[in-house]
């Protein structure tokens, strides 16, 4: 298996940002009611443009791994192994929607359209989702397979895992904050508070454990935070864009995850520095949540009690601080 060029990376990147915008296009158009009870509609025909193009990116240059090496189906080559170390993964996710695609169009067909949150449980969008990732993450797994490069070489890294977080969030939008703008009037009720604590901590992790994954390979590169964090937020914002104060909202998360670089060059966090990888791990979530709250002051008002939302801040950051221990394991 050969290692990946910077060019294939960027190809591979350039289309896995092309196949996410068409996801979250697709979910912005659930979002906003224009859809309906038929599955050829302008959203999915911009999804499964992007995920055409990033099959035939991986399938192509797989059937030219195997000619080039002058192999044989019935010589027992494994057309995985013909595509550059990292990639072999997104082949199993092409299969995921070769499958998947069909599937949900037979579910559609026998069960009806999802509303709301059944979009996000469908068993066909887990398998598409599974397959997403796959094919997204090609150039995260090909970056950690080499020895780190110049910030321009460690870039499609790093959106590839920016691609794969937001996933995550776009199907577990029924925590994300900025989704549900939890502490704003009219999402104070008492299941409402107990599920916004919830998902705000689980947005925390998620935005968090990936992080710390790099970082403690040596592997996140300078503003890497900034990348992911602030492209989850602006991603998150589209998808239910409702005005003046959620924009707001993104715009401070994107400067919290500026801060949090910030912090990184001042107390330079490495495996070889616990102490500081921990205080690092700990402003991760803690900064973000911080911004969001100040956001909301400042534009509709906090409906949580100084209570709630001082001790959500508190505790995000307790789950980064925990999630470096996994990282990083050991007594400092």
């Amino acid at each position: 298996m050969a290692a990946s060029t910077i060019r294939f990376d960027w190809a591979a990147t350039v289309l896995a940002a092309t196949f996410t915008s068409g996801v979250f296009l697709d979910g912005w158009a659930h979002t906003h009611g224009h859809v309906d009870n038929t599955f050829l509609t302008p959203w999915h025909a911009v999804l499964y443009s992007g995920f055409l193009s990033m099959a035939l990116l991986l399938v192509g240059r797989a059937a030219w791994g195997v000619a080039r090496e002058g192999t044989a189906w019935r010589a027992g080559a494994a057309w995985r192994h013909a595509l550059p170390h990292g990639y072999g993964l997104g082949l199993v996710g092409v299969a995921c929607w070769l499958v998947g695609g069909p599937f949900d169009a037979v579910w559609h067909n026998i069960f009806g359209f999802e509303a709301d949150v059944e979009a996000l449980m469908s068993p066909a969008h887990a398998i598409l989702v599974l397959g997403f990732a796959l094919m997204a993450a090609g150039p995260l797994r090909a970056g950690l397979a080499r020895p780190p490069g110049r910030w321009g070489q460690e870039l499609p890294m790093i959106l590839s895992l920016g691609f794969v977080v937001s996933i995550l969030t776009f199907f577990t939008q029924i925590a994300h904050p900025i989704s549900n703008l939890w502490g704003a009037p009219g999402a104070s009720s008492h299941d409402m508070t107990e599920l916004g604590i919830t998902g705000m901590l689980l947005t925390a992790a998620i935005l968090t454990a990936p992080l710390l994954l790099l970082l403690g390979r040596a592997r996140l590169p300078d503003g890497g935070a900034t990348v992911v964090i602030g492209l989850n937020a602006f991603e998150m914002g589209f998808l239910f864009d409702r005005g003046a104060y959620p924009r707001t909202i993104v715009v401070a998360t994107i400067v919290s995850a500026v801060l949090v670089d910030s912090v990184r060059a001042a107390i330079r966090p490495t495996a070889s520095r616990p102490r500081a990888f921990r205080i690092f791990a700990a402003a991760v979530p803690t900064l973000p949540t911080a911004a969001y709250f100040v956001a909301l002051a400042a534009t509709s008002g906090i409906a949580w009690s100084t209570h709630l939302w001082a001790g959500v801040i508190v505790f995000t950051g307790a789950v980064g601080w925990l999630l470096s221990y996994l990282v990083l394991p050991g007594f400092d």
